[in-house]
């Protein structure tokens, strides 16, 4: 267990060279002792049956048609800084000094020039030319996720988590409480029922699967062509007819917790998602881990949805959902960002 704890912390995926921080990224041999994003199903995983108000909350601020399969959302989700650390400080005492996620939303840099999707879909394209980057089954996500109730206020929960694949098709799952913007310090975990603090680095699960050998999206390999990679999202999401922008959205996040997609599948990505109805340039942002991304927004009533991809490669680096209204019932404020997620390669 030490061990696994020591790579962890190895784990930070933060910029190099920055003071705030720890160590680089995990490597390539830390990870084999990591598992999978995806695993059980959404009411088998830890803590699941106590995220459920925060999913009914997000789910009457959408409008629209909701996606046809329902997935465990595990993202960046936080609320008031005042009401966070009050809570921390309620939990931990004031002798303790917790890791509370809960950041602003995203800024989108006012000197930046939005690039449309049509644009980056021709970057991506020569980019994945040369094939650099090959298909992989299999996750590596930092997240964070909004714990909300009717009787307590709204707390932040982050999470590491990654999912390796075998040669045999079994796969290993190992989700840990870690804040990567606090280093060392405790974490707010859900692990037992109630809010609490642990340490960074906590182990939450650690799972194997026996071999899976489903020819189903998102279990399936996704194409690299886009009008092949777009039937493939349909049939993730158990449909015939063209996606709505949050169920291609909603889609995109199923993909890419089963997958790390390679050059050319990133290029279809986005191909496909510059069709997307409503999503629209706003310009260069920095995500959560210090990456420079480019920000296409979709507004919904009631929230906005952020996804921030590579201005390069195109790949997918994060998504953020915030709330443009209040929901007084479970402590929710407008500009809430209600959740968070941020892959890595």
């Amino acid at each position: 267990m030490a061990d696994e704890l020591e790579l962890l912390r190895r784990a930070n995926p933060v910029p190099s060279g920055d003071p705030r921080f720890g160590d680089g990224p995990l490597g390539h041999e830390a990870e084999r002792h990591l598992s999978r994003l995806m695993g059980p199903a959404a009411d088998e995983r830890p803590g699941a049956g106590r995220s459920l108000p925060c999913r009914r909350s997000l789910g009457r601020l959408l409008s629209g048609p909701r996606p046809r399969r329902t997935r465990l959302v595990w993202a960046l989700a936080t609320t008031a800084a005042v009401a966070m650390t009050s809570v921390a400080l309620l939990l931990a005492g004031p002798s303790t000094s917790p890791a509370v996620a809960a950041p602003r939303p995203l800024v989108v840099r006012a000197d930046s020039t939005p690039v449309p999707l049509d644009q980056l879909a021709e970057r991506a394209e020569g980019a994945a030319a040369d094939g650099s980057s090959a298909l992989r089954k299999g996750t590596h996500v930092q997240s964070w996720s909004m714990g909300m109730s009717e009787d307590k206020p709204p707390i932040t929960l982050p999470v590491e988590r990654v999912v390796r694949w075998n040669a045999d098709d079994s796969h290993t799952e190992l989700v840990v409480a870690t804040d990567p913007r606090h280093p060392g310090r405790p974490v707010l975990s859900d692990e037992d029922g109630g809010s609490g603090l642990v340490d960074d680095g906590h182990v939450i699960s650690e799972q194997t699967f026996p071999p899976s050998w489903s020819d189903a999206p998102p279990e399936s390999p996704p194409p690299h062509e886009a009008k092949r990679l777009r039937a493939y999202l349909q049939d993730a999401q158990h449909t015939d007819t063209p996606l709505t922008t949050p169920e291609l959205l909603d889609a995109t996040r199923l993909l890419l917790d089963t997958w790390t997609l390679g050059t050319r599948e990133d290029a279809a990505l986005v191909r496909v998602l510059a069709d997307a109805e409503g999503l629209r340039p706003v310009g260069q942002v920095t995500d959560r881990l210090g990456r420079s991304g480019q920000a296409y927004v979709y507004d919904a009533t009631g929230a906005r949805q952020m996804l921030i991809m590579d201005p390069v490669t195109g790949a997918v680096l994060g998504l953020e959902s915030t709330a443009t209204v209040a929901d007084p019932e479970y402590g929710l404020k407008a500009g809430d960002v209600m959740d968070y997620i941020a892959w890595m390669r």
